[in-house]
């Protein structure tokens, strides 16, 4: 490994959702040549080596599931000239062609049964999967497996390495105390490894480099880079085990578990109280699992644990909680030095170094076992995340660089130098077999290239779009049922921006996308009108009702689901996602479903933001922002659940605009009592006016409220005084002087009540200059605070960051901003202003 470089350790909505919006986007044109049908077969992929987990999982007591590691490809490289980069390769159905089938018999002039032939239902979805092309993936993008390679040893032989010598990083562990979040902290001492040479200090960092500047754009999809070097992954710390005191029981007794089966508990006891723990499927998933750990690792004392309802975790819940509280109770300090504790450890897996320039590397640490949570209906919630090892750990790295050791005592899967693609590491997770990848941060070159490549490849679809149309909206009413089943999805993809859709096996989640829509999903109802509802990405329900779409479509949709199709039957029975994207890309090279997510959800949002008042303040315009926003996630079904604490929440904003209004109200008073130019209210009449929902009962508690709070504070600052004198070896001041400044609070609310009733408070020596001033700065804030809340409810719903960094091109939120004038720090979290760094200099004339 370069010196540069010092590796340091080894170490669900039934909610209905407004309705979308269907006529979307441009209808522009362009001449386009016939394109060959493009060949659709899949490139071969191979999976990893990986090996099996046999041993049950170890772990620490925090469950908390982890985020970091989702399967956010986006960097496929290109396997033949026709496939878009950020696609994976599609596999061609074996029982289904691309050709279209050709009706032997006569046609009649009933549409209903102009075919011939009558659609021969498929068996249900769940008999006969198709084979997987097309990810329901919020990303548009999908990495390439890994290429199945012979397990090969790190270049450090394990048997004949060294101990890990003591880093100034596991000496500190050494020296703090016990019974704090340095405890956790102190259990990664043992992935230290010797050092090879010191990370660049911050200060050492080169300036900002500039691709999209230096190389016009993006990556070609080829060679991603040509040097790599990096220091691996980081693994979570072992399972300690729990107290002696502390055991769960069965039956009312106390059970003596083995550290792999009291882990697993403790995985549970994290969810007792939740919305998991009341869940049937989630609790006979875990019970399943647990059961299979306790088989394999049977308690101690020879407890025969063989029901869900006689186990109580509960004692483990309780330490959980006092462990929590403990560390709530950290100083600062002590917060402080774990922090810093935990990034000295950490630090050799934040960067690494790719074509010489140092960049920062995005989710380098493994997810930690714990129960799957799972979205919405999953069928596998609850069930058990095992450790992930060494062993099934795929690393990739750059041909001359040397391999990062794993931890002492494992060898990596394999080892491969895969300049074509951009992820670090990856691993095979156990509930879903889905792979997971290590990529480098948002703000990193490659991630830009390929969010740029993303939006560019959408925007270039503009070009095209009115050509596909025609197209399809041509075949709708086409003689072969393949080619108008075919039109009839691509339809539905384009203007209703449907996902594709995948066949599922009996053991996923029962997703669906528009190829894989069966007949209990679309209710129909004349002339036009037609319902989708059907669980769509990670669960969430998407419930459309009575979209009016095209007489045609709602015709075609009546045939492909008349009899003898049943409910749990296809609609599309002739097409599958590898044929529709096949079809896009006989019009644009790269063309997939997923694109036409992305270009509808931009084109909707920047037509939307055309609604900013332009001579607005900005709380109004970042409404108009957040409302296009919102249309665009509506669009896209990207829903969440209602908070719990919404209702709550909004009532405590309530009563937040209340007192907003109680301060105008005292200013109004007093203004009334010293403006001598009757002309104040010419300009500002409504200054005049008076507050109708402020209650005299709601004032009165209002005021005792606040007077509560100025007394508790009094209280806080005389202790602190009081600690400041004992530390400076005075006297301490005595409980009277508390007592006299409590009764001076409570004198001086008295009179603020006294003057609110007699409608005359104190002016003081405000005059009326002052006064106006102060009124328009409230009137400001009201008006603000009103728009906030306007805002806050009617997101509730929706999920407006999904959108907003996957589908929305940031060029256009840029270009919005500085055309009204908006900080964009107003509309972008730090994260996305380095996530979207390529995108900060587009013009304010800049168009999708």
């Amino acid at each position: 490994m370069s010196k540069n470089l010092k590796r340091t350790a080894s170490t669900e909505n039934d909610k209905k959702p407004k309705k979308a919006k269907q006529n979307i986007g441009s209808d522009s044109e362009s001449e386009l040549s016939d394109a060959p049908e493009i060949n659709g077969d899949a490139q071969p992929q191979t999976q990893v080596k990986q090996e099996a987990s046999q041993s049950p999982i170890k772990n620490a007591v925090d469950t908390t599931e982890t985020t970091n590691n989702t399967n956010d490809a986006k960097d496929a490289p290109k396997k033949d000239e026709d496939t878009h980069m950020d696609e994976p390769n599609e596999p061609k159905s074996e029982s289904e062609s691309d050709a279209p089938k050709k009706s032997t018999k006569k046609s009649n002039k009933d549409d209903d049964d102009e075919f011939g032939d009558k659609p021969k239902p498929k068996k249900s979805r769940k008999s006969a999967p198709v084979k997987k092309e097309e990810s329901d993936a919020d990303d548009d993008d999908e990495p390439r497996k890994p290429a199945k390679k012979a397990p090969r040893k790190s270049s450090t032989s394990t048997k004949n390495s060294q101990k890990p010598q003591k880093t100034p990083a596991s000496k500190s562990l050494e020296d703090t105390k016990e019974g704090t979040l340095l405890d956790a902290v102190r259990l990664q001492a043992h992935y230290l490894q010797n050092a090879n040479g010191d990370v660049k200090e911050e200060g050492e960092e080169e300036e900002d480099y500039k691709w999209w500047a230096e190389q016009g754009g993006f990556g070609d999809g080829t060679e991603r880079w040509t040097t790599l070097e990096h220091n691996g992954v980081f693994f979570p710390p072992e399972y300690v085990p729990l107290p002696k005191q502390v055991r769960m029981k069965y039956d009312g007794k106390i059970v003596e578990l083995s550290q792999e089966a009291e882990e697993v508990a403790g995985f549970y006891a994290a969810v007792l109280g939740s919305d998991h723990a009341a869940d049937e499927v989630f609790n006979k998933n875990f019970f399943h699992d647990f059961l299979t750990v306790l088989k394999d690792h049977p308690p101690l004392d020879g407890t025969k644990i063989k029901e869900f309802s006689k186990c109580d975790f509960q004692p483990i819940r309780d330490h959980l909680d006092r462990e929590k509280e403990k560390k709530k109770a950290m100083t600062k300090d002590e917060k402080k030095q774990a922090k810093e504790q935990r990034e000295e450890i950490e630090k050799p897996f934040t960067h690494c170094l790719l074509d010489g320039r140092k960049e920062k590397v995005g989710n380098f640490r493994i997810e930690p076992p714990s129960l799957f949570r799972g979205r919405g209906a999953h069928p596998k919630k609850g069930k058990l995340k095992l450790r992930i090892k060494p062993e099934q750990i795929t690393i990739n790295i750059g041909k001359d660089a040397t391999v990062p050791d794993p931890p002492a005592g494992t060898n990596w899967g394999s080892v491969q130098h895969d300049n074509t693609v951009t992820w670090l590491a990856t691993w095979k997770e156990n509930i879903n077999g889905a792979y997971k990848y290590v990529y480098l941060a948002p703000g990193s070159t490659l991630k830009g290239q390929s969010d740029m490549s993303k939006f560019e490849k959408a925007r270039e679809l503009k070009n095209y779009i009115g050509k596909i149309r025609q197209s399809y909206e041509g075949d709708l009413q086409n003689k072969v049922m393949f080619d108008r089943q075919r039109a009839t999805a691509a339809y539905l993809v384009d203007r209703l921006a449907l996902r594709a859709g995948n066949e599922k096996g009996e053991d996923e989640a029962d997703t669906v996308g528009c190829c894989s829509l069966r007949c209990e999903h679309v209710m129909l109802r004349p002339p036009n009108l037609v319902t989708f509802d059907f669980l769509g990405k990670d669960s969430v329900r998407f419930y459309q009702e009575d979209i009016k779409v095209e007489p045609q479509v709602f015709k075609n949709l009546r045939i492909f689901k008349k009899e003898p199709k049943g409910p749990q039957d296809p609609i599309f029975d002739r097409i599958h996602t590898t044929v529709l994207n096949n079809y896009f890309r006989n019009f644009m090279k790269g063309l997939s479903a997923k694109v036409f997510r992305t270009y509808n959800a931009s084109i909707t949002f920047q037509e939307e933001l055309k609604q900013t008042p332009q001579e607005g303040t900005v709380a109004e315009k970042l409404l108009a922002f957040n409302r296009a926003n919102r249309n665009v996630a509506i669009l896209c079904n990207h829903q969440k659940n209602v908070s719990k604490n919404h209702d709550a929440a909004m009532d405590k904003m309530g009563d937040r605009l209340k007192a907003l209004k109680y301060q105008r109200r005292k200013l109004r008073q007093m203004l009334a009592q010293v403006v001598d130019d009757k002309d104040v209210y010419k300009e500002h009449p409504s200054f005049k006016e008076e507050e109708s929902d402020l209650e005299d009962e709601w004032m009165d508690a209002h005021e005792e409220n606040e007077r509560d709070k100025e007394i508790e504070r009094q209280k806080k600052k005389f202790e602190r005084e009081n600690e400041k004198l004992r530390s400076e070896d005075q006297k301490e001041m005595k409980p009277g002087e508390l007592e006299d400044r409590i009764k001076d609070v409570e004198e001086k609310w008295k009179t603020i009540t006294k003057e609110r009733r007699s409608g005359k408070p104190d002016v003081g020596k405000k005059n009326q200059t002052q006064l106006v001033t102060s009124m328009q700065k409230i009137e400001d804030r009201l008006e603000a605070f009103r728009v906030n809340a306007s805002n806050k409810d009617e997101v509730k719903d929706v999920s407006l960051g999904t959108s907003k960094i996957n589908y929305i091109d940031p060029r256009i939120t840029v270009a919005w901003c500085k055309a009204y004038e908006v900080p964009v720090e107003k509309v972008f979290a730090k994260t996305l202003l380095t996530k979207f760094t390529w995108a900060m200099e587009t013009s304010p004339e800049w168009k999708f």
